[in-house]
């Protein structure tokens, strides 16, 4: 991929050939670009050296690996599709899965949920030009559009989708009949989707304009999801280090560890806090005539040391916990500038060292544990264990070899044990990055004795022994990746197949490291040289920092700039000593005259283990039947598609009203269209399949929120009807057949029985029945029903408090938030036909005739101070769904309920469960399925089979198949109301008994309870509304808990220790006494006459 400059809007590499890539299949329509990016199709066979000579091309993964074969195909599939750049990336679970649920997405997958792959994305920017050229011919009457049939003809002629065959018979799939008829039926899908107006006929231009604005949102909604942000500016905090931090490390509980060439190690915190500083370097000047300096150090976490090199050519051991010398290996030959340490097997590891010379050197221990006993009793010297290197190089359990890799002194080295390589790298240019085996293909011995494939370096020193000469790898046991001016620093990633570059260039290469012949891309922006690299594998994300401290944030798929934050921004300051980025505290530490962390900034989750379908509070969705999809909005103002029959996201799109909250939603009588209302008080009509606005219904005076609206057909017109906080009952026309292009629009004028009688509170909710009948209902409990023609009241309906009823919460308890008309009653004059959910948490029927009449009342939850917040109809207006404020939902039988008068008693329940942990905001049935779809306040949508079977959440990993049983959650239930108390089922100890002996028992409490024993307390695990009045704060302000302390007097009355009386005889009477076998002499006290009498005495003497 060619590099592309900073502040330049750059198209995904959609723009250049698909725009948009399907996890089902990739078809290769028109798709002329090469399968590597910048390289060619195959490597030549000298360049692909890694161990296997497997050959292979970029992001492609190989047919061996380096090592024996322990990766699956989850990672080789993984691997594929690196190697184009998907246009839909992770958003709360959009994009690419892991393989292993792709696959299980195809097991047991019928022929139409895989050709289910949308027709418009075979199609790409060079069929457009043959499209253009088609649509013109296959327009037979010359009026410029295409009716369905000139469309369907079109499609299947010019995108050849028998090709869709050819896949299906590679899936096993032979049903041909079925495959064209799916076919044919996305083709109608896509024809509606552009035919927004239901006019049905579709012009070049919508075509060309759905298609730019469907990929447009979806590539804006990719960067929403790939933003990334640092907590700026740095925190910084005084480091304790008197000399340059030479290494930097972090512990699996995310503790940083730095030391400095002086010996000092310092504990930080993951927040940058400072807990200890310990030395490996002896504090004695006496002991030692010099200083000695460390080169470079690292963990050794299964045996719980620290390694460090040192300056006087030694590797140094010691304990992590206390900091105690353990042992050491001396007399190298040379200086370890660069260690590295990783465990090879159980009880295997090894340890590798560069040096000046350009050498990697490689000591492997095996029985590792017993080899660190026995270095550990070895002679000592300055107090250290001591063993010389000619011992372990001879030692029965350890093997030491010396590689000459580099034409200049190494500058980092690591050893990964998922490949069984060594990387190494330098500033030469010939040998810039080499990725090495450890011990060779053969036998060391055999490669000193043929000439022909090790070449022997002349010993500098004829006394060194044979370990300590400097010997090359034959061409197949390494490849060589030749960087202009060297590499400082590299990073790489076995999942990911990419392995990136960075030096004195300024230039960071990305490269497969399978082909060291040519990078797979270059990533430009820094000026500077590079001085750290690292790739964060979880966010796919490349961390870059430069010798001036601007720090570079990259993404892996698009190798794209995400985010620049320049020294002036995270104000760090001094030269740079050592970066490293903690994977586990999500940070970038950088150590310079002061220790600097740079946090990125965490989104909002509710929990590790929830699945969320936004990442904000949701307050409507909706279900197409048309098209089987679910529509879901959030508080972020994005909306969502879903596909119902997997749960995988389908489209999304951002900014519907800028920032504010989305507040409902409904469809228009076609099902092509959503209108959209939120607390700017705007509605908003958009052809939501492509994320196009297509007008805006907005008030020129006043901006309140729209809480509710709904799409009204009446005598052959059209209306969008919304209401909310001014209080006002706004409609819009939306006749299809007026003249009016203007693309905001004004509501019809306010009735005038609106503006006078109308509602005195914000109205919550609207719903319509057929003739001409609307309802609406206020904070204040009332509903009014209003004739839609003439704008008169019918009349106002405001039911009495029920018998017994206490408001439970000071506010917001009169509501009504949601009414619904039962359809199938409209023309039935005695039977109640409006349903209003409130006001105290109680369902009420109305019969809206001959001024209104309250028919039903009945609590319609079973927690107190609940309210009900939504309700929909299902099954011909026989059953009722309701949900609640805390979460639950009910299924209410109404078959004949309150038809002919009035009921005292409640309709039946049929079922009952929670479904999420806050308020439920909206419901939707799906007759077809027999289904339920549930929005919360909690973040989450969730799918429900109508008996309470949990199906799954949309935003999950794993796809279900509403035709398929198996692959619903049930019998689970989602883990936030597993875990919530209010979830717990009830128990009658929780409730009117208060012993279990006598649930036991069976008994009243007076026979088994004394006046004189004590109470149990009762326990109360429900939810209910916070209450206090007045007067009980009245009493608490004139009362004191303690009546002689006030200030510290209280505090100290409050914290003294309380004496528990445990009964029996105190600690006072159990003293023992003993009698006094010889009492002392009692002097007799001094008193003021015999002092003066001896003071007289003794002046006269």
């Amino acid at each position: 991929m060619l590099p592309c400059p900073m502040k330049k809007k750059v198209r995904p590499s959609t723009a250049a050939a698909r725009l948009q890539s399907h996890k089902s299949f990739t078809t290769g329509l028109y798709d002329s670009r090469p399968v590597t990016a910048g390289g060619p199709g195959q490597a030549p066979p000298n360049q692909l050296s890694l161990g296997d000579k497997s050959r292979t091309t970029l992001g492609r993964a190989p047919k061996h690996t380096w090592s024996k074969a322990t990766d699956d195909e989850v990672q080789n599939l993984e691997s594929v599709r690196h190697l184009r750049r998907a246009t839909l990336a992770q958003i709360d679970g959009i994009g690419d899965k892991d393989e292993a649920n792709l696959t299980h997405a195809f097991v047991g997958q019928s022929a139409g949920s895989l050709i289910k792959s949308k027709i418009e994305e075979k199609i790409n920017i060079d069929t457009l030009d043959m499209l253009k050229t088609a649509f013109e011919e296959a327009d037979e009457d010359g009026s410029g559009e295409l009716d369905l049939d000139e469309f369907k003809a079109l499609l299947i002629g010019k995108l050849h989708l028998e090709g869709t065959k050819q896949e299906t018979r590679s899936l096993e799939l032979q049903d041909s009949v079925r495959s064209r008829r799916l076919e044919e039926q996305q083709i109608d899908a896509l024809f509606y989707k552009i035919d927004y107006s239901s006019d049905g006929l579709i012009t070049w231009d919508e075509f060309c304009t759905y298609m730019q604005l469907e990929y447009a949102e979806k590539e804006d909604s990719v960067k929403r999801a790939k933003e990334v942000f640092f907590n700026i500016p740095a925190k910084f905090e005084a480091t304790p280090h008197r000399e340059s931090v030479i290494a930097m490390t972090d512990t699996s509980d995310g503790t940083l560890l730095a030391c400095s060439q002086d010996g000092m190690v310092s504990f930080w915190s993951s927040g940058l806090d400072l807990k200890r500083t310990r030395s490996v370097v002896p504090q004695e000047i006496s002991v030692r005539t010099k200083q000695k300096w460390i080169t470079d150090f690292c963990l050794m976490p299964t045996y719980n040391k620290i390694i460090v090199g040192t300056g006087e050519r030694e590797i140094q051991l010691f304990e992590l916990s206390s900091f105690e010398p353990y042992c050491m290996i001396s007399n190298f030959d040379v200086v370890p500038i660069k260690i590295d340490y990783c465990t090879t097997g159980d009880d295997e590891c090894i340890i590798l060292f560069g040096d000046s010379e350009g050498c990697v050197n490689i000591l492997q221990i095996q029985s590792a544990g017993e080899c660190l006993r026995i270095w550990k009793k070895a002679p000592k010297i300055d107090g250290i264990a001591n063993i010389s290197i000619d011992a372990v190089a001879n030692g029965k359990q350890t093997s030491f070899i010396r590689w000459k890799v580099h034409g200049d002194w190494v500058q980092e080295l690591k050893y990964y044990s998922e490949i069984r390589q060594v990387i190494s790298c330098s500033n030469h240019a010939s040998t810039a990055l080499v990725i090495g085996c450890t011990f060779g293909s053969t036998d060391v011995d055999h490669h000193n004795a043929k000439e022909s494939l090790t070449q022997v370096i002349p010993e500098k020193k004829k006394n060194n022994p044979s370990y300590f000469n400097l010997k090359e790898r034959i061409p197949s046991d390494q490849s060589v990746f030749k960087v202009y001016k060297g590499v400082k620093s590299f990073a790489f990633s076995k999942h990911k197949n990419l392995m990136i570059t960075g030096g004195m260039d300024r230039i960071i290469r990305t490269w497969n490291p399978y082909v060291p012949g040519k990078p797979t891309g270059m990533l430009r922006g820094h000026s500077a040289p590079i001085f750290y690299l690292f790739i964060a594998e979880e966010d796919d994300r490349i961390f870059s920092v430069s010798t001036d401290k601007t720090v570079r944030v990259w993404d892996i798929q698009d190798q794209s700039c995400l985010l620049v934050v320049r020294p002036k921004v995270h104000k760090i300051r001094g030269d740079l000593q050592c970066c490293h980025y903690s994977t586990v505290g999500k940070c970038l530490l950088v150590a310079t005259d002061q220790m600097s962390i740079l946090q990125i900034k965490a989104k909002s989750k509710l929990h590790a283990d929830i699945v969320i379908t936004h990442r904000e509070p949701i307050h409507a969705c909706a279900y197409n039947k048309d098209f089987k999809q679910v529509i879901t909005c959030s508080d972020a103002s994005i909306i969502k598609l879903w596909d119902f029959e997997s749960g995988d996201t389908i489209f999304e799109y951002g900014d519907a009203h800028g920032d504010a909250a989305i507040t409902c939603l409904t469809f228009d009588n076609t099902g092509r269209r959503i209108i959209t209302g939120g607390r700017d008080g705007t509605l908003k009509i958009w052809n939501y399949n492509n994320g196009h606005c297509l007008r805006t219904l907005t008030r020129s005076k006043g901006a309140d929120e729209i809480c509710s609206c709904l799409y009204a057909e009446m005598n052959k017109n059209r209306y969008v009807v919304a209401v909310g906080w001014d209080r006002h009952v706004n409609t819009y026309s939306d006749d299809p057949d007026e003249d009016d292009v203007r693309h905001i629009l004004d509501p019809q004028p306010t009735w005038k029985d609106d503006l006078k009688n109308g509602h005195k509170e914000d109205i919550l909710s609207v719903a319509q029945s057929p003739p001409n009948i609307l309802a609406t209902s206020s904070y204040d409990g009332e509903v009014i029903v209003w004739n839609m023609v003439s704008g008169h009241i019918f009349c106002h309906l405001i039911p009495p408090a029920p018998k017994g009823h206490k408001d439970l919460s000071m506010d917001g308890d009169l509501s009504i938030n949601k009414v619904v008309f039962m359809k199938s009653r409209a023309y039935n004059k005695d039977a109640a036909s409006l349903i209003a959910g409130g006001p105290r948490g109680y369902i009420h029927f109305w019969n809206v005739f001959h001024g209104g009449s309250l028919r039903a009342q009945f609590p319609g939850t079973k927690q107190k101070g609940s309210m009900i917040m939504s309700m929909v109809l299902y099954n011909d207006d026989e059953q009722l769904f309701t949900a609640d404020s805390n979460g639950f939902i009910f299924l209410w039988n109404l078959e004949g309920y309150c038809m002919k008068g009035k009921e005292k008693e409640p309709p039946e329940l049929i079922t009952t469960w929670r479904g999420h942990v806050d308020a439920i905001t909206c419901i939707d049935v799906i007759e077809d399925h027999k289904m339920l779809i549930s929005s919360a306040l909690d973040c989450t949508v969730r799918l429900w089979t109508v008996d309470g079977d949990y199906v799954g959440t949309f935003g999950q990993t794993d796809p279900w198949d509403v035709f398929n049983r198996s692959t619903f959650q049930h019998p689970m239930v989602p883990y936030d109301v597993l875990i919530d108390p209010l979830s717990l089922p009830e128990h009658p100890v929780f409730q009117e008994k208060q012993d279990i002996l006598q649930i036991i028992h069976d008994t009243p409490v007076s026979d088994k309870v004394s006046k004189n024993d004590r109470n149990t307390p009762s326990v109360n695990y429900k939810k209910e509304a916070f209450i206090i009045t007045d007067k009980e704060i009245a009493e608490k302000l004139n009362g004191k808990s303690y009546k002689n302390g006030v200030g510290k007097r209280l505090r100290h009355e409050k914290e003294k220790p309380k004496k528990i009386d445990r009964g029996g005889p105190s600690e006072y009477h159990m003293l023992l006494t003993y009698p006094i076998k010889e009492p002392p002499s009692i002097k007799k006290p001094i008193t003021v006459e015999t002092a003066a009498s001896a003071e007289a005495s003794a002046a006269g003497s």
